[in-house]
């Protein structure tokens, strides 16, 4: 039996690299900036985990050759952002507030190309327990686009490890589909999967899979994080973070204010608790295994410190935050204003955070000193900007 700790990685620049993608529905031009400029830094990741609207994303990037994948994330958000018939007044809080509103009012009524169309009639029309009755639009457009900007075969061929999370509507279990597992039972991953983990009532409908009806993953928990977590203790692992709702946050002084703030919270998923938790417990193996390494001779073949053994492995695991931090103008509204402007605005934020992490790139370059699992938040209030690079 091998009681000596496990080796880990010199520098969290060598572990395997891991996306992990929180929902947030129009927010998620945010991830796709973040790919873009973590692209330019070299990350590959082996593995991409999302729920709603980054489970899109995941399987976009997961679902094309490395060299296409900014391409098509850039191809998709084009297509559902849409234009406006007017341009912000960008240095009036107010006025920019106002176009925000009015945008998401828009959407509301007429859907996203691409993605979502409202029903005709409206669902009150249908007959009580058809599928029409259950949701205000249609996803039909978003299995369309799914199936001519992913290569399904090449997510099932397992190039790069895709899991997806979405929960079941009448048992309220969480599940994860998960490409890996799927080649072991003889299953593929399809559009179905991904429009499922999106799937968030009562806006869309939800979707069946082998018999049971999924809704969106962020329901019952908004990051993968967890999951990745439980599934590899084997390798280590350089994880980023892409979270779209901020935990924290200034007092609401508006009911406007009052209504993003609890949506903020509400799918934040406590990004920072689920990680503190996640670094106790790895904490908490490492001195389990410090503890059966100073075991007498006689104790260690017993069974129950096997079985402690097997419990107190893991790898050493690096988790970098990047998360979006609102603008004064934003309010509960921003994850549905579908806008252009708005689009171009996460993306451009989900690049300049990536930059303000790696401005100094001595953390990847750095010894763990013993602790199992380092977390990162290098962005601070997101206002920060670079030098010698323009927004």
């Amino acid at each position: 039996m091998n009681l000596e700790n496990p080796a880990p990685a010199s520098t969290p620049a060598t572990a395997e690299r891991v996306l992990v993608l929180q929902g947030g529905g129009a927010l998620g031009s945010y991830q796709a900036g973040a790919y873009q400029a973590l692209c330019h830094f070299g990350f590959e990741p082996v593995w991409i985990a999302g729920i709603s609207i980054g489970a899109i994303n995941a399987a976009i990037i997961a679902g094309n050759a490395p060299e296409k994948r900014v391409e098509r994330l850039k191809e998709f958000w084009e297509m559902v952002s849409a234009p406006v018939p007017w341009n912000p007044v960008s240095n009036d809080n107010r006025g920019r507030s106002l176009f925000n509103e009015a945008s998401a009012a828009l959407i509301a009524t007429f859907g996203v190309p691409g993605f979502f169309r409202p029903r005709v009639p409206p669902a009150p029309l249908w007959p009580q327990g058809s599928p029409q009755s259950q949701s205000y639009y249609d996803t039909a457009p978003l299995r369309a686009t799914l199936e001519r900007l992913v290569d399904f075969d090449r997510i099932n061929d397992l190039k790069t490890r895709l899991s997806v999370g979405a929960v079941s509507v009448t048992t309220g279990n969480f599940k994860y589909f998960d490409n890996f597992e799927f080649k072991k039972l003889g299953k593929k991953i399809g559009p179905e999967h991904i429009m499922a983990s999106g799937a968030l009532p009562p806006g869309f409908p939800s979707v069946v899979i082998d018999g049971e009806h999924f809704w969106d993953g962020g329901i019952a928990t908004n990051t993968p994080l967890d999951f990745v977590l439980d599934e590899e203790i084997n390798n280590d692992l350089m994880i980023f973070q892409v979270d779209l709702f901020s935990a924290r946050g200034p007092l609401p002084v508006s009911l406007l204010e009052a209504a993003e703030r609890e949506k903020d919270i509400r799918f934040s998923s406590r990004t920072r608790m689920n990680t503190d938790k996640n670094r106790q417990i790895h904490n908490t193996r490492r001195a389990l295994r410090e503890l059966i390494g100073k075991l007498p001779d006689y104790l260690k073949n017993d069974p129950s410190v096997e079985i402690l053994c097997e419990a107190a492995k893991e790898s050493t695991v690096t988790v970098m935050h990047l998360i979006y931090r609102s603008k004064n103008y934003e309010s509960s509204s921003k994850d549905y204003d579908f806008s252009h402007v708005g689009m171009v605005e996460h993306w451009n934020a989900g690049v300049r955070d990536v930059h303000l992490s790696m401005r100094h790139k001595d953390w990847l370059e750095r010894p763990q000193s013993g602790e199992t699992m380092m977390t990162y938040d290098l962005t601070g209030d997101g206002t920060e900007t670079l030098e010698g690079k323009q927004e």
